[in-house]
C-alpha cells in the first residue's frame, strides 16, 4: 500500500532568531519496510527549548540538524506495520522520531514502549518522558534535596521547572520559583504548590525579594536560565549548596562568557554541575518508576498547550522560546 509522509524539514539556520520560516513542509513516499524495521504513525510531537540549539550550526552537545533534514523531535506513536520481532502492530512507542507523520524505525531510536493505561498518551512527552526524566535526574542526583532544605527553581512554571518544584515538594523541601509573569506565578502557587514565587520581570530588587522568600538561604538551585537571575540566586547559597545547570536560555547562543568562577562557590563550598538528559536516557525506566507513583497519587500537576497539525509545530516553537506558552508545548497530529 502506497503511503505519503508529510514532514517538516529545516530549510535555513536562524538569522539570528528562530522563526517559523526556517522550516518547510515536504512530502515523500513511505518506503517499504525491510526485515527488522517497523512503521510508526506519530500521534504527538514534542516541542522543547533544546531545539534552539539543535537548529544552529554552532558547536553543541549533539550534532545540529542538517539543512533539508527532518526536524529532530521526541514523539509518541503507534506501530502500524512491522517486520521486527520485538515490535507488534498496535503497540505504542516513545522515541526520537522527528517532526513528521510517519517514521520508519529499526528500534535503535526507541526510548521505551508506552502503556496507554498509564494515562493520556501525551504525558509520555513530559511527565513520563524526557521532561520528567530531566527534572528527576537533574534534581535527585545532582541537587540531592534533603527534607527541610530550600530548593529554588528558575522557569518554575515551565514543563521541566514545574516538575522539579513538585518533586522537591514531595521530598519535604521548601520550594521557591522564579518565573516571568504574574499568571505563571499564580499557577506556580495554585497548581504546582510552590511556597513562594517571584516574577523577575517586575521585581525591582530581585536579591532582596529572594532574601524574603528564602529566609534560611538556598540549598539547591535548579538553573534553567543562567545570567543575572542565576547571579542573584547564588548570592544566597548556603554552605554545601548544589546547583544543577540544566538550561542557559538567558544567554544568547553566540554570547561568549567566562570561564568565570564566582567567589560564592569557594566561600560556600558549593557545587555546580552541567546536566544533559541525553546522558541519562538509557535510564529512562528508572525515572518513570520514580515519577509514576507521584503521578498516580495526584502529586504531579501539569498543563499542556496543544498545537493542532504538523504545520503548527514551528509556531509552537516560537511560542515556547518567547515564553508565551502555558505549559508543555505539544503538537497533536
Amino acid at each position: 500500500m502506497s503511503m505519503k509522509n508529510n514532514k517538516l524539514v529545516l530549510a535555513d539556520r536562524p538569522n539570528p532568531s528562530i522563526s517559523a520560516d526556517i522550516f518547510q513542509l515536504a512530502e515523500e513516499q513511505v518506503t517499504p519496510l525491510s526485515d527488522g524495521q517497523f512503521l510508526i504513525k506519530n500521534h504527538y510531537l514534542s516541542v522543547d527549548p533544546a531545539m534552539r540549539g539543535w537548529v544552529t550550526d554552532m558547536p553543541n552537545y549533539i550534532p545540529p540538524v542538517e539543512i533539508g533534514a527532518v526536524m529532530r523531535s521526541f514523539a509518541v506513536g503507534e506501530v502500524v506495520e512491522s517486520k521486527h520481532p520485538d515490535y507488534t502492530v498496535g503497540e505504542f512507542v516513545y522515541g526520537l522520531f522527528g517532526w513528521q507523520e510517519f517514521a520508519v524505525s529499526d528500534g535503535s531510536d526507541i526510548e521505551r514502549k508506552v502503556n496507554p493505561s498509564d494515562g493520556p498518551l501525551s504525558i509520555n512527552l513530559h511527565v513520563l518522558g524526557m521532561t520528567g526524566a530531566t527534572a528527576w535526574f537533574g534534581l535527585t542526583e545532582i541537587g540531592d534535596p534533603q527534607e527541610g532544605e530550600t530548593v529554588v527553581v528558575s522557569t518554575a512554571a515551565g514543563a521541566v521547572g514545574s516538575m522539579v518544584g513538585q518533586i522537591a515538594k514531595a521530598r519535604g523541601c521548601r520550594t521557591v520559583g522564579i518565573t516571568g509573569s504574574d499568571e505563571k506565578a499564580r499557577r506556580c502557587l495554585e497548581e504546582f504548590g510552590y511556597d513562594a514565587v517571584l516574577n523577575y520581570k517586575t521585581a525591582t530588587d530581585l536579591v532582596g525579594d529572594l532574601v524574603k522568600a528564602c529566609p534560611d538561604g538556598v540549598d539547591v538551585y535548579f538553573d534553567n536560565v543562567s545570567g543575572p537571575i542565576t547571579d542573584a540566586v547564588m548570592s544566597l547559597f548556603n554552605i554545601g549548596a548544589r546547583m544543577t545547570i540544566c538550561g542557559v536560555i538567558g544567554i544568547a547562543p553566540d554570547q561568549v562568557n567566562g570561564p568565570r568562577v564566582s567567589r560564592t562557590m569557594l566561600v560556600k563550598r558549593a557545587r555546580m554541575q552541567g546536566f544533559l538528559i541525553f546522558d541519562h536516557m538509557h535510564r529512562l525506566s528508572e525515572a518513570v518508576s520514580g515519577l509514576q507513583p507521584l503521578y498516580q497519587a495526584g502529586k504531579l500537576s501539569f498543563s499542556e498547550e496543544i498545537f493542532e497539525g504538523l504545520s503548527s509545530a514551528p509556531k509552537g516553537l516560537e511560542s515556547l522560546l518567547a515564553g508565551t506558552n502555558q505549559g508543555k508545548v505539544i503538537v497533536r497530529l
